[in-house]
């Protein structure tokens, strides 16, 4: 991750920054509340959205510090923008009336989210189309139907699946693999848990018996993804609660680590820079927007 300048003004000494590691786990907080609020959006988020939202989230903070900008208002801003992408109509009001806030607190946050959300857009280098597992998961299921005989109720294994599905969008998995690649280990990883032998789907139906060296790294994935999903750990609240005090403390007017970044990352040659972002005049602070969910 990147991390902001420091103002020459401010003795480092005195600074409270963020370890890699600490980054990381206010990363992990803020994903699953990305995800809880998602969960709760009324009227009910397609699965889609919510999958572009996660995937914005882990791309932004790929070049970007939660130092510099507070995952806070990014979370939102991601969920807010995948909702335009991916065609589900919502108004800007239904959207922030799913914060519990009051009239005000909502129409701050949503005056913060306008802010960054072009901001976003640069950061993801415009590139806002995400291609999810749960399409080629269900492509993967008709074709069990179909074509696979062996297996006389393939929806047995969609439970099981979707529990998958919903882990290994908090790791990296996204980030590496491809979303076919995923799908098709939800399946076989489900049909494990049932005590279901798929090899014959692997080597017959998707005709992979010849090609033992793609075959092999399939396999190596599959193992891999398991893997991310059995090391995944939320960090404890005890610890998130100090990682929070220091992050208000990076993000504070006695700091005020970004106060200085007269050109942000992506607008260098905008007129966008021109005026000062509002954002950083008055934040909302993780009291005013409480807990989402």
């Amino acid at each position: 991750m990147s991390h902001p300048r420091v103002p020459s003004q401010v003795v480092p000494s005195e600074l409270c920054l963020l370890e890699p590691q600490e980054e990381l786990a206010i990363c992990k907080y803020y994903e699953k509340r990305l995800l809880d609020f998602c969960a709760v959006f009324k009227p009910a988020m397609p699965r889609s959205v919510v999958g572009t939202a996660c995937m914005y989230f882990k791309r932004f903070y790929l070049n970007n510090s939660v130092m510099e900008y507070h995952p806070r208002i990014i979370m939102l801003t991601c969920a807010f923008l995948a909702c335009k992408v991916d065609e589900f109509n919502v108004s800007s009001a239904q959207f922030v009336g799913n914060l519990r806030e009051s009239p005000v607190g909502q129409e701050k946050a949503l005056e913060q989210i306008l802010e960054y959300e072009l901001l976003l857009i640069q950061q993801l280098n415009f590139h806002l189309i995400v291609h999810n597992p749960y399409r080629p998961f269900e492509g993967f299921l008709i074709d069990i139907k179909t074509r696979y005989p062996m297996l006389e109720n393939p929806e047995v294994l969609r439970r099981t699946a979707d529990d998958f599905l919903n882990r290994v969008a908090l790791t990296d998995a996204y980030l590496l693999f491809t979303p076919s690649q995923i799908a098709l280990t939800a399946i076989l990883s489900s049909a494990s848990r049932a005590g279901i032998n798929m090899e014959s789907y692997l080597s017959e139906s998707l005709m992979l018996k010849e090609n033992r060296t793609f075959l092999g790294k399939l396999l190596d994935g599959m193992k891999c993804m398991k893997n991310l999903i059995k090391k995944y750990e939320l960090p404890r609240p005890e610890e998130i609660a100090a990682l929070k005090q220091k992050l208000e403390k990076c993000h504070s007017p006695e700091f005020s680590l970004n106060s200085n970044m007269k050109k942000r990352k992506g607008c260098e040659d905008d007129d966008y820079n021109a005026k000062k972002p509002k954002i950083d005049e008055e934040e909302c602070t993780d009291d005013e927007f409480a807990e989402l969910v």
